[in-house]
């Protein structure tokens, strides 16, 4: 299979965030960063975190699924387009190299019922987390993901919590992961499983010197 063009999440953060009349800075300080970092973000100069990439969805009202939807000729992919036609696949590391055109692809599109190792569309954060999209049903706010946590790999690049919309559910199929969900911290190993309100502060993080791989599932009703 051919590599395949980094999806504009970028273009699309912009898009949603220009949509809703909100500026750059605002958008900066609603989530607690700097609005270099959400240009860097919005330009493809940078991947987000998974907590900054939650944080943008819940600021703008928005989905994480509605990042990944491609409208061509869109004046947001246009705007990135023109700075330069490969600036997103130059800012990806080298193993983003899966069907990353299809996590741009319409929502209503349907991913499987069988996806196989080497269809999975993959998308590589900032921090060394990794999500591969298992598959998707039209008409869901449903996230069924096999996430990689990288030795050393944290779902925040600052170390703060983050909170978002929905109901989590994870099971550990290997190496070994810490959550730490309000004032608790656990540990999870394989065959450990999780399941809480998104709400609630939270925070993932692989101390061990091995990948912590796992099956999650993101559930986001009411969100648009």
């Amino acid at each position: 299979m051919a590599p395949a063009a980094v999806p504009p999440v970028g273009a699309r953060i912009r898009q949603a965030r220009l949509a809703r009349g909100v500026s750059l800075r605002a958008l900066a300080r609603e989530i607690g960063v700097s609005a270099s970092l959400v240009s860097q973000i919005e330009t493809g100069k940078s991947q987000p975190s998974v907590s900054t990439l939650y944080a943008i969805t819940t600021a703008l009202s928005i989905s994480v699924e509605s990042l990944f939807d491609t409208h061509e000729g869109s004046d947001a992919y246009e705007d990135e387009a023109a700075v330069s036609p490969v600036v997103a696949a130059s800012a990806a590391p080298a193993t983003v190299l899966h069907s990353l055109a299809a996590f741009a692809a319409d929502p209503g599109r349907r991913i499987g019922p069988l996806v196989t190792p080497g269809e999975r569309e993959l998308l590589e954060l900032d921090s060394g987390v990794v999500w591969e999209r298992l598959g998707h049903v039209p008409g869901t706010d449903v996230d069924f993901l096999l996430v990689t946590y990288r030795p050393g790999g944290c779902s925040s690049s600052s170390g703060g919590l983050m909170r978002h919309t929905g109901t989590e559910y994870g099971c550990l199929t290997s190496g070994e992961l810490v959550l730490t969900l309000g004032f608790d911290e656990y540990t999870l190993g394989p065959g450990d499983a999780v399941c809480f309100e998104s709400t609630t502060p939270h925070r993932y993080r692989n101390d061990g010197a091995e990948p912590a791989v796992g099956v999650w599932f993101v559930f986001s009703q009411g969100v648009q």
